[in-house]
């Protein structure tokens, strides 16, 4: 059943007081909600005191009736109901409440029976009477033969009306919302965070997704212009979203999606009168940057670009091989738990070393200005300090430096410089720092491509132990099918623990190009991401949590509806714009 109903018949004008007894019926009829006339309240006990309301702030009853059954044309009579539970719950269960209504959408109706706004003439009376508390509205123009009102004009009232009115349901069902309903919520946004997480870290393997990437990014090659979602040919597209779908029958994203889809019926329950059914993962509009993410991975398997699943190594800096005094200093200032007091005093110290010409001391200092969170971080004196250090032959230093000079920050960006340190710290030894050269001259972004110097670099700090040059390695030379090789460096990688390694291992009897086994995963990782950003956010005391754009609506009908302009002023103030 329609939560909305709206019915509208016409009947002609000034045919023996017709319209005129009708007005008078509606507006005086057993039922009706009298309402004060807006200039004297004791009008609404006067004998002759009425329900009608229009535009103005009283109706004289009289005259209108007059007005009707002299009118020649046609009048609409809109009847406009409610079911008794969602006028109770929304507020509609009272005149005033209609009448703003109306009264904010009177243009609307207007359009819809092809009447200018100057020329829309109406008045209307409520009455809560049993399931359906409803309104009676007649409706004309001034010019008799003007007005007209077609199925469609009727289903445009109808939206108009049915929108406002459960949109600003929107508003009072957050407001209403139970603490058991909260903590549901609560709940599952936590474990739906983790569940996003998981995904981020796990590897994912999907022979069949795997497959359908090649295809794809075959029929890429020959897509000219734009490689995005909404430009694809529909044979692409389809692709891709096979591609989607077949993604959401993995555990963990079928998991997350369900968590998310109930979590929006319980915020969004009042929408719909029966339950819904959750749509494809593709066809759901919140989840297009998956499609965009697709397509992305089969250009990069197109392209042939080298990944590198190396995060946890680009946290790595030496600090274990530190003077004692040296180390203690750089274990307070890192100590979360220890006094402000005594780890500004740490830094300080650090830094007093260092102006005295100690190399670790430098080092540290710059790590300090580079990251924080003791000292302001400042790239610029992070390189100073960084440079003081390396020119003295602090390897760690000259790693950091090299590293420092290839960031995107402005102030310090040097490529040139950025090579030339890290071959500094790969040629006295830095496994890292021949890792970072490696991953450089395969890249070609700021130097040449030269897989050759690649192979060089990454065998020199693969031969020291360092398992990401080692996993490196072994993509490397799959992709040049001597799977002697690579199974060698894979294993002397996955001994130290790299799961990714271990992938390669475990797949050995179904191996494909790299880019191709590591595209679900790559996909899994940023649907976490993309998930993560989708979890709803928690409502908090004194206020609910919606966007920039969604209050700005709720407010400016709120307006419309007869609240003061300043009114919403200090709610707005307490609440948490969680969206914009």
């Amino acid at each position: 059943m329609a939560r909305l109903i709206v019915k509208s018949p016409y009947i002609k004008g000034g045919a023996g007081g017709g319209p005129g007894g009708y007005l008078k019926y509606i507006g005086t009829r057993e039922g009706v909600e009298l309402l004060p006339s807006g200039y004297m309240e004791y009008m609404a006990e006067r004998p002759r005191s009425h329900g009608l309301f229009g535009d103005e702030g009283s109706v004289g009853m009289d005259a209108v009736m007059k007005e009707l059954n002299e009118y020649p044309g046609n009048i609409w009579m809109h009847v406009i109901s409610l079911k008794r539970e969602d006028a109770e719950r929304l507020g509609y269960d009272h005149a005033a409440q209609w009448r703003n209504l109306i009264r904010a959408h009177r243009n609307e109706i207007a359009a819809a029976m092809n009447i200018p706004p100057g020329d829309f003439r109406w008045y209307a009376a409520f009455h809560d009477e049993g399931g359906h508390p409803h309104i009676h509205m007649m409706a004309w123009s001034v010019k008799p033969g003007q007005a007209y009102l077609s199925k469609d004009g009727i289903r445009k009232i109808k939206s108009a009306l049915t929108n406002d009115i459960f949109k600003q349901g929107m508003l009072h069902t957050y407001e209403q919302k139970s603490s058991s309903r909260d903590e549901l919520v609560r709940r599952a946004r936590e474990e739906m965070k983790a569940l996003a997480q998981e995904m981020q870290i796990n590897l994912g393997n999907h022979p069949e997704v795997e497959s359908l990437m090649v295809t794809l990014a075959a029929q890429l090659e020959t897509v000219t212009g734009k490689k995005t979602y909404g430009y694809l040919p529909k044979a692409v597209k389809k692709t891709v979203d096979e591609i989607v779908d077949k993604l959401e029958q993995l555990p963990a994203i079928n998991e997350c999606y369900q968590m998310w889809w109930e979590l929006q019926c319980q915020i969004k329950d009042f929408y719909s009168e029966r339950e819904r059914q959750r749509p494809p993962l593709s066809q759901q509009k919140d989840f297009r940057s998956i499609k965009n993410a697709v397509i992305q991975e089969a250009e990069n398997i197109r392209m042939g670009k080298v990944t590198f699943e190396d995060e946890e190594m680009e946290k790595q800096e030496l600090t274990s091989d530190l003077p004692h005094d040296c180390w203690e200093l750089w274990m307070v200032t890192q100590d979360d738990t220890a006094p402000m007091g005594d780890r500004d005093e740490a830094a300080a110290q650090l830094i007093r070393k260092a102006e005295s010409g100690d190399p670790d001391a430098q080092y540290l200092v710059g790590k300090l200005y580079r990251d924080g969170p003791v000292l302001i971080p400042d790239n610029v004196e992070a390189q100073y300090w960084f440079d003081q250090s390396a020119r003295q032959g602090h390897v760690p230093a000259q790693y950091a430096l090299g590293k420092l000079y290839l960031t995107d920050d402005a102030e310090v960006h040097d490529a040139e410089l950025g090579i030339q340190w890290l071959e500094y710290a790969a040629h006295h030894g830095s496994d890292c720092a021949a890792y970072r050269l490696g991953k450089e001259y395969l890249k070609g972004e700021i130097v040449e491509r030269d897989s050759a110097k690649a192979q060089e670099y990454l065998t020199q700090s693969a031969k020291t132990g360092n398992q990401f040059a080692q996993y490196a390695l072994g993509k490397l030379y799959l992709d040049r099918q001597n799977q002697t090789q690579a199974h060698y460096w894979f294993s002397q990688s996955a001994a130290q623990g790299n799961e990714y390694a271990q992938f390669f291992l475990d797949r050995w009897n179904s191996l494909k190009p790299p880019s191709v086994m590591l595209s679900v995963t790559r996909l899994l990782h940023h649907m976490g991401h993309i998930f993560q950003d989708q979890v709803p956010p928690l409502s908090i005391p004194g206020g609910i949590q919606i966007d920039r754009k969604r209050l700005a609506q709720l407010r400016e009908k709120k307006v419309a509806m007869g609240h003061k302009a300043d009114d919403h002023e200090e709610q707005a103030q307490s609440q948490t714009m969680a969206m914009g």
